[in-house]
């Protein structure tokens, strides 16, 4: 009895929080959210009789998409699929689950997000946590030595899920990968090309894309007197910066991480900094790094890179900024990763990257020549270049536009609905959109017998459906086709024969 007391208790509180919210006019995800977890209360109450309750809710940290969720989504994918084709990828498809050990340490701190499956007596399986992994154990057991390909599929992350920011648990990654020997940073800056193509394309507002190099980082980190065996914890927590002040971030390199004020000092100065070609020219300069070979060579390959994307014509929304860490321990050189700009703060590229308020990173990469290494039994390397788009967040910030603009979002496809004027003409109208379709036309009939002229024209106008082929008596006497532009309300008369020609250059011009 005292339990059914404190779950009646805890319903309580959190019906107040779903009612707080709900008067804060709260965004829907928040709402949902906290239902969810009401709906759970209730369940373990049970109902009247004792049962228990059915909770009717998705995972945590996963969605369910609406039709006009995926319209959205499908069209992000066909710009994303036509950009990477238009470069030249091939795609691939691996397994959801890995072998445990397959995933095991190549991802730094953020392993621990990596979802184990039951044993099931025989394999222990992860869940993949991304496609470059995988990709990586695919070309070493093909022996493959050369490949440009693109994966598009589903992830998972053991993360705190945050809806809101686009945060999931399980979500699409879409990813294009250069693999193979090649001349210094013409495959890098072809990557870059891709982003800025693929989110000019999508017009998601402004954006900016960071680089920088793990050879720039570690040899910053030497200069600065960071021990090596820190290398990789510093580098995770430098990492933060976009999500933490510097005072956060150096109170956890030094308090927690044991490295000295001095030595977090220095890293300060260099991380604030930002520029483009010159900066990397100015680097090559500066007293304590042109001491250290990998970073000279880390910065002689920006510079290499710039000249690339100016060719690209890309350059106006690259910044080379020394805070980018990316926390992923498989990067070997360039790495990168573009952000979204809160749309309408102006000001000059490199500046405005500095002012403008970031709302989260959508796309990210770098080079990883060690990767495929690590899986070939004769630690054969295979140098590879790649990035990664995050497609979910990408996809909240299409349905906000979708939300607020006037257009409607089209869920079907249909160009045609085959109708009639008057009753008994089921079996003419399944005999036209049998045609209809065996000509390739995107077509559908009402599941009425005899429904209404008037409601099969409101179901055009409430799905977007441009054009209407009419059937009445006279018109099959007569053997032509009423075809109505939904739009205009125009009518004209085709003979059956005409019909199709007619209707593909309607759909066409549209």
């Amino acid at each position: 009895v005292s339990q059914k007391i404190q779950i009646q208790e805890a319903i309580k509180t959190q019906g107040e929080v779903v009612r707080k919210l709900k008067s804060e006019k709260a965004s829907k995800e928040q709402i949902d959210e906290e239902v969810a977890k009401l709906l759970e209360l209730k369940a373990k109450l049970g109902g009247d009789d004792g049962k228990h309750q059915f909770v009717l809710k998705t995972a945590k940290g996963t969605r369910d998409y609406n039709p006009k969720q995926m319209a959205i989504r499908e069209k992000v994918f066909n710009t994303v699929v036509a950009c990477f084709k238009r470069h030249g990828a091939e795609t691939i498809d691996t397994p959801v689950f890995e072998l445990k050990e397959t995933l095991t340490g190549k991802y730094g701190e953020d392993s621990k997000l990596i979802y184990d499956l039951k044993d099931q007596g025989g394999e222990l399986l992860s869940l993949r946590y991304d496609l470059t992994v995988p990709f990586a154990r695919y070309l070493a057991m093909n022996k493959i030595t050369n490949i440009k390909r693109y994966h598009i599929a589903k992830v998972y992350r053991r993360d705190n899920p945050s809806m809101t920011r686009g945060r999931y648990r399980e979500f699409y990654q879409c990813d294009f990968d250069i693999a193979g020997q090649y001349d210094a940073m013409i495959p890098d800056a072809e990557c870059l090309k891709i982003v800025h193509e693929i989110l000019s394309e999508l017009e998601l507002g402004d954006f900016r894309i960071k680089v920088n190099d793990r050879r720039i980082l570690d040899g910053m980190f030497a200069a600065c007197g960071v021990p090596d065996d820190k290398f990789r914890t510093i580098c995770s927590t430098v990492d933060k910066l976009d999500k933490m002040s510097w005072e956060d971030v150096k109170n956890e390199m030094v308090n927690e991480k044991g490295l000295s004020e001095q030595a977090a000092d220095l890293i300060g100065e260099f991380v604030s900094m930002q520029g483009g070609r010159d900066l990397a020219e100015r680097l090559l300069q500066n007293p304590r790094l042109s001491q250290n070979k990998l970073a000279c060579s880390g910065l002689s390959d920006v510079k290499l890179l710039f000249s690339y994307l100016e060719l690209f014509q890309v350059t106006d929304k690259v910044v080379f900024d020394l805070s980018l860490a990316r926390g992923l321990d498989y990067y070997t050189g360039l790495i990168y990763e573009a952000v979204l700009t809160q749309a309408g703060l102006s000001g000059d590229t490199l500046n405005g990257a500095e002012d403008s308020v970031s709302v989260g990173s959508v796309a990210g990469g770098g080079r990883y020549d060690g990767l495929v290494g690590m899986f070939d039994p004769k630690g054969r390397k295979v140098p590879c270049v790649g990035v990664s788009f995050g497609i979910e967040r990408i996809f909240t910030i299409m349905e906000q536009k979708a939300e607020s603009s006037a257009d409607k979002v089209r869920t079907t496809e249909v160009q045609v609905l085959v109708a009639s004027a008057q009753k008994n003409l089921l079996e003419e109208r399944l005999k036209l959109v049998t045609d209809l379709w065996k000509a390739g036309i995107k077509a559908e009939v009402m599941y009425k017998k005899n429904p209404k002229l008037l409601s099969q024209l409101q179901h055009c106008e409430e799905s977007g459906i441009p054009l209407v082929a009419i059937l009445g008596e006279q018109e099959l006497k007569d053997g032509v086709v009423k075809l109505r532009v939904v739009a205009t309300r125009e009518e004209v008369d085709f003979s059956r024969a005409d019909l199709i020609r007619e209707i593909r250059r309607r759909t066409s011009e549209a």
